[in-house]
């Protein structure tokens, strides 16, 4: 007699570095954006301007019982519409540093620290893990402060879903993959390049991305965060010229916004 699988998690793509993702009656939301094409924002001297609508608006999307926050310092990632969300969520899994300013439902995680989210009906349940991320170069985090990424893992699965988060490919990212059978890798891309901090990029390059999906092996590579804002300095093109350059095309799979999509 067989088992039967359980079913692969849905994605849908909001935009920037926002998805939904489901896994049976557990949902997440990751780094909220929802303020319209157009907003502006400077912090002294560092304006970033968003490019792109959202492919949902928050009132649109079902009710999560988790959202995974990378980090909240940066309008990208958390811009003023998803600071708004963020009380609709049971939880919102961060940084430590990141809880204690949001304080509230929040509750922080240190790189290898877990915790486990249950389905508002308490059926169901994934095991949060943060991961190492580093927004930068080597130093850069008295600038660019405390960053985490994500694995989740639920029963009978074997397998986990990987989200990044704001990083770089260093080895923090490479233990992730020694550490986990990851699936499915949704890897923040864009090159995020801001002339106010320096010329180093402060996100995965194109190349780090075939780097991480050759550490890794999963079967599908998931890129999120490559557009929608101006200062991301690679996209799609660049991404999808790397990865046939690898032999790895096959792994990339193109969410498209607002779609729900199911991966197994």
């Amino acid at each position: 007699m067989t088992t039967a699988q359980p079913p692969g998690p849905l994605f849908t793509y909001i935009g920037g570095p926002t998805l939904l993702i489901e896994i049976g009656n557990v949902r997440f939301l990751t780094d909220p954006t929802f303020d319209p094409a157009g907003s502006r924002y400077a912090v002294g001297p560092v304006s970033l301007a968003k490019t792109i609508d959202p492919a949902e608006g928050p009132d649109a999307l079902p009710a999560v019982d988790g959202v995974l926050l990378s980090h909240d310092q940066h309008i990208d990632n958390l811009d003023d519409a998803g600071r708004a969300y963020l009380t609709r969520a049971a939880n919102v899994l961060t940084t430590v540093s990141g809880a204690g300013r949001l304080g509230g439902n929040a509750i922080g995680l240190a790189p290898w620290e877990s915790c486990v989210v249950r389905s508002a009906d308490g059926t169901e349940s994934v095991t949060v893990t943060a991961t190492p991320a580093r927004h930068g170069p080597p130093g850069c985090e008295p600038m660019q402060g405390d960053v985490v990424g994500f694995c989740l893992e639920w029963a009978r699965a074997g397998e986990a879903v990987y989200l990044s988060g704001d990083t770089v490919w260093f080895d923090g990212v490479g233990e992730v993959a020694r550490r986990f059978r990851v699936a499915t890798a949704v890897l923040f891309l864009g090159a995020a390049v801001i002339p106010a901090k320096g010329r180093e990029h402060l996100t995965m390059t194109a190349d780090e991305a075939v780097v991480a999906a050759r550490a890794f092996k999963p079967k599908h590579v998931v890129p999120i965060h490559y557009e929608g804002w101006a200062h991301l300095s690679q996209g799609k093109d660049e991404v999808v010229s790397a990865f046939e350059a690898a032999g790895l095309g096959d792994e990339l799979v193109w969410l498209t916004p607002g779609r729900r999509t199911s991966l197994k």
